[in-house]
């Protein structure tokens, strides 16, 4: 088992998952309106810190929840947890075995709030410690980057969204996600052509908005996990209000700007960084007007709604750090210093 073939893997893990776990999510949702829920507190480090931004968006937008993230070092060293009164409180890991998010959640049960656990390890301490326990479902992930068990998470969340609505239109979109995940996979060998373009970067800045911002916070880890390069993720706003100032003729701009709510935003700063800045800029779009601008364009399929492009749009993402990996002459099996569960305080 390989980076690849784990990223490959995904639409397969997607598929297997909306069927098993359907019912036991549905079950959750069930609970989770039985109590008097106010809003979401989520913790979660790394990649599944990432799935919480998208969690963010997707239950403040759908399901009215208010959703903040948890700083996990109030509950450690600081010892000074706030106070969680009607919060739904998430331990989202792959793991399930970081004591500082296993920490939120035991503070969370003592202070009488509903427990839930996202994790791939449904015998984690981090389930253990659950009122309810998810499982991602994605199978033993080797590769020290985590790729599938980012959008089984991500999935996951949808699907508890979905429960949560009572809109069997979402249900029915979700069938969907693994087939325009393997579309989006065909795009592999025009990636990793496309890369060699950009095998010298050492920096670059990834953009995303809305939902999307989780997938740009998603690229620049891999991009800086992998291949070593300064990857810096902005929301398109932020990025306005001062850091497009060290952006200059050349500079590598990454972007992901599906159809939605916030295209029109992104699309602004894109034409900006092209028109006045002649930035470099890879754009990954279903939208024409985004895509026309980019040296490196890549597709998204036209028909995946706004709130499911993140578990999509990472696909290329993905491959296209793992092929600029190997451009750049690194092991994408064994990026240096960093291990595959990191055990956090």
């Amino acid at each position: 088992m390989t980076l690849l073939s784990e990223i490959k893997e995904q639409p397969e893990r997607i598929k297997h998952l909306l069927v098993s776990q359907r019912r036991p999510i549905e079950q959750v949702a069930s609970a989770i309106q039985k109590h008097n829920v106010h809003y979401v507190f989520l913790a979660a480090r790394g990649t599944s810190d990432n799935a919480g931004r998208y969690a963010n968006y997707l239950l403040g937008a759908v399901n009215g929840l208010p959703l903040a993230l948890a700083a996990p070092s109030l509950f450690t060293y600081y010892n000074r947890p706030p106070r969680l009164k009607n919060a739904l409180v998430i331990g989202v890991s792959q793991s399930g075995a970081s004591p500082d998010i296993v920490a939120v959640l035991e503070e969370g049960k003592r202070q009488g709030c509903l427990t839930l656990s996202i994790t791939n390890e449904s015998n984690s301490p981090l389930a253990q410690v659950s009122d309810f326990v998810l499982d991602i479902q994605a199978g033993k992930e080797k590769a020290v980057a985590a790729t599938k068990t980012y959008t089984t998470e991500l999935m996951t969340i949808a699907m508890l969204s979905a429960a949560l609505s009572g809109d069997k239109k979402r249900w029915d979109e979700l069938k969907h996600v693994a087939g325009w995940m393997k579309s989006v996979l065909k795009h592999h060998d025009f990636i990793s052509q496309a890369v060699q373009r950009y095998r010298y970067i050492d920096q670059a800045v990834v953009l995303g908005r809305g939902y999307n911002y989780a997938t740009a916070f998603e690229w620049a880890l891999k991009l800086k996990e992998l291949s070593y390069i300064i990857a810096e993720p902005y929301s398109s706003a932020d990025f306005a209000h001062g850091p497009i100032a060290m952006v200059e003729s050349g500079y590598p701009v990454f972007a992901v700007a599906p159809k939605g709510k916030v295209f029109h935003s992104m699309l602004e700063m894109l034409k900006r960084l092209k028109k006045e800045i002649s930035a470099e800029l890879v754009v990954i779009s279903n939208e024409k007007r985004a895509l026309s601008l980019a040296q490196i364009p890549l597709s998204l399929p036209a028909g995946a709604p706004e709130w499911l492009s993140p578990l999509v749009a990472i696909l290329p993402a993905q491959l296209f750090a793992y092929h600029l990996t190997l451009a750049k002459g690194f092991d994408t099996e064994k990026p240096r210093t960093i291990h595959k569960v990191t055990r956090t305080k």
